[in-house]
């Protein structure tokens, strides 16, 4: 169940002051996957799981060019498969998914990829995170994808109250019009790729900070304990009686 999350009418100023300087400084965000076709996209976001997008660019330019389609791909066998992605993290598990995967395409779909969720989630290999991007991107369908970089952003900047990767979701979609759910998802993407890093968040340059809570606590001076009362020194006479 999603937890109702009420927010006071500032509180709802300052997410869509955060939205709105998101998207000027992303204008133009889409997804940093190279891809010509739906069946692109669906094979680079597989591999991009634990993998850096850069990383499977370099992978996929030559395997789209030598299996640009589903019908081409197939025709691997495991073992050829994992050949071509091997620089891939966990490539032995993804290159098991992508044989299966492109084998149902054929088998169930006529190679095509489908643009319903139901039939996108039970090819191996697609979460809900990577059918909400495939829909997103490459057939228009609203979806909000949950990454990594998603879920830490939304939380830093107090968008979420939420603990997983569902409930995040869930509560993004209710903040934001259905209309930028796609946009949103890449404009917390680039945020926390390129500003605010799991690490080493780069909150000197980050165009947000104004209405982020969590910058608000860095830089908000922290109490020291409190100094504890010097004890009284004793007496001579206290010190005699002591020792007495």
């Amino acid at each position: 169940m999603t937890r109702a999350i009420r927010l006071s009418p500032k509180e709802k100023a300052r997410i869509q002051r955060l939205l709105t300087t998101l998207e000027a400084h992303h204008p133009n965000a889409t997804t940093e996957l190279n891809f010509g076709s739906p069946f692109q996209l669906l094979i680079a976001v597989i591999l991009s799981a634990q993998c850096t997008d850069k990383r499977v660019n370099m992978v996929t330019e030559d395997l789209f060019a030598r299996y640009p389609d589903a019908e081409a791909m197939a025709r691997l066998s495991e073992p050829e498969m994992l050949e071509e992605i091997k620089s891939i993290n966990f490539a032995p598990t993804k290159a098991r998914n992508l044989v299966r995967t492109c084998r149902m395409l054929m088998e169930l779909h006529g190679g095509e990829v489908p643009s319903n969720r139901e039939q996108l989630e039970a090819l191996p290999g697609v979460g809900r995170k990577t059918a909400n991007v495939v829909l997103a991107t490459a057939f228009d369908v609203p979806a909000l994808a949950v990454d990594t970089h998603v879920f830490r952003v939304s939380k830093r900047l107090g968008m979420v109250k939420a603990e997983t990767v569902e409930e995040t979701e869930r509560q993004l979609e209710k903040l934001i019009p259905r209309e930028k759910w796609s946009l949103a998802h890449h404009w917390l993407i680039l945020h926390g790729r390129y500003t605010c890093m799991a690490r080493k968040p780069a909150c000197e340059r980050c165009p947000v900070s104004a209405d982020c809570p969590t910058y608000a606590e860095l830089i908000t001076p922290k109490a020291g304990p409190k100094a504890r009362p010097a004890a009284k020194k004793k007496t001579a006479a206290k010190k005699a009686a002591t020792r007495a």
